[in-house]
């Protein structure tokens, strides 16, 4: 690609990212269930030549299950599903450092990479839902502080276990008897405060050597935590200038850990909705927002302010609300709501409609013009290196932005016309890892 173009990758859930999307008319509710609903959506990003796919996911149900279910399949196994009906495009899950062990995840992931020929990428949550909490034998969330120490430990461990297997340490001689290297497959001795781990990893290295690290998480902790492991970062931010103090701020941390700026990229979440005019446009996420069911609405928003909201008044402002060193959850979206709502002074119910379509991140409604105009902005004033598309409505959502804005960006030089690279980590311009072990005399396992 060049210096000029940015990365786009399209974050998909369900029938849509609006929360109403599985009523709307525009979706078919029964193929939040139908595994080749999203199969399809990975050969629709792969005709958009977008970077990579991105599943988010949660490990609890919660009380909205009644009106709206975020995710249904678990992400590895779906985007395994996807990989047989894609070629190029890359394959991003959430999985959380809080809640599982990372033998297991490292596993997943590497096998996830072979079987895609090296598409793969984590996208590491710490996990800030109090349900989530009580299906590990938790009685509440984990500290945040706490959290992320977890989550640094437990990212240098899948580090090794993936590095536990050099490039070439598969020889495959049946005239020898060879199956491996044993000279290039090594334990890792890892004992540190958390976890105790011998290694090797039962599952080869994979194509990229290791998957492309990812990380959403805002506040501090995470923006540091970006600075120093991930290599795309996807965020939320509302304006222009909000998205430019975000990069310079997150870009000015990677020296610390000798990094450059090319090394992490910048990603701001975009929920659009598209139509011939603006008017339109603007009538098609008001048929959405019509639809939204104020006691799911209230839930959400509960849980995302640590509050209970369930009995508010819709037309009153929101009560006084804690400040973010009070939160153990999701401390920077919840920043991020609370200061929406201050600003624009908004009622409980205007800001449930603001919210619907994306959860904090920003909705834009427009032609694809208009569209397009946006994202080059961004991109051109310094706010992104890319940007985390969000359909609000599936699969429409997604044909409508790679049939109709991605042509325009291509016509402008802003975005590849055809795939250059055959592995994620090759999409977003980086190289492929060698083990860290390939250059030392650790000692190898027979």
């Amino acid at each position: 690609m060049s210096r000029k173009s940015f990365h786009i990758n399209a974050f998909l859930m369900g029938v849509g990212h609006h929360e109403a999307a599985w009523r709307h008319p525009r979706t078919r509710e029964h193929q939040v269930l139908e595994v080749e609903h999203f199969r399809e959506l990975g050969r629709i990003a792969e005709r958009g030549k977008l970077d990579s796919v991105f599943f988010a996911d949660g490990l609890a149900v919660g009380p909205r299950i009644k009106r709206n279910t975020l995710a249904v399949f678990e992400p590895v196994t779906l985007l395994a599903a996807i990989a047989t009906a894609t070629e190029h495009v890359g394959l991003i899950a959430t999985a959380s450092t809080t809640y599982n062990e990372p033998f297991n995840l490292a596993r997943k992931f590497a096998s996830l990479d072979h079987i895609s020929g090296g598409r793969a990428g984590w996208n590491i949550v710490t996990s800030g839902n109090e349900e989530e909490a009580f299906n590990f034998g938790y009685d509440s969330i984990p500290e945040h502080a706490r959290r992320y120490e977890r989550a640094e430990e437990f990212v240098d461990v899948a580090i090794q276990l993936w590095d536990s297997w050099e490039a070439g340490a598969i020889v495959l001689d049946p005239e020898e008897g060879v199956f491996a290297d044993p000279d290039k497959v090594h334990t890792i001795d890892y004992c540190g405060e958390r976890f105790q781990i011998r290694g090797p990893l039962n599952s080869p290295r994979g194509p990229q050597g290791r998957p492309l690290l990812v990380q959403a998480g805002s506040s501090e902790s995470g923006k540091d935590f970006a600075a120093h492991y991930a290599e795309a970062v996807f965020t939320a931010q509302r304006t222009l200038e909000e998205g430019q103090q975000f990069y310079r701020d997150l870009k000015s941390r990677l020296p610390k850990y000798g990094r450059s700026a090319d090394e992490l990229k910048v990603l701001p979440g975009l929920v659009p909705f598209i139509a011939e005019t603006e008017e339109q446009a603007r009538a098609l996420e008001q048929s959405f927002t019509d639809l939204i069911s104020p006691d799911y609405a209230l839930r959400q928003l509960s849980s995302l302010l640590g509050i209970d909201l369930t009995e508010h008044a819709l037309d009153a402002p929101l009560p006084p609300l804690p400040e973010e060193s009070e939160i153990q959850g999701g401390k920077s979206r919840f920043t991020l709501v609370k200061e929406l709502a201050e600003k624009e002074e908004l009622t409980v119910r205007q800001l449930i409609g603001k919210l619907g379509g994306g959860r904090g991140h920003r909705t834009l409604a427009g032609t694809p013009v208009q569209i397009a105009d946006d994202l080059q902005s961004w991109f051109e004033g310094g706010a992104a290196d890319g940007f985390n598309i969000m359909p609000p409505y599936l699969p429409g959502g997604l044909e409508d932005f790679v049939d109709q804005v991605v042509p325009i960006l291509q016509e402008r030089g802003l975005f590849r016309t055809e795939y250059t690279a055959t592995t994620l980590r090759g999409h977003y311009g980086l190289e492929p890892v060698d083990s860290q072990f390939a250059h030392t005399d650790i000692q190898a396992t027979a």
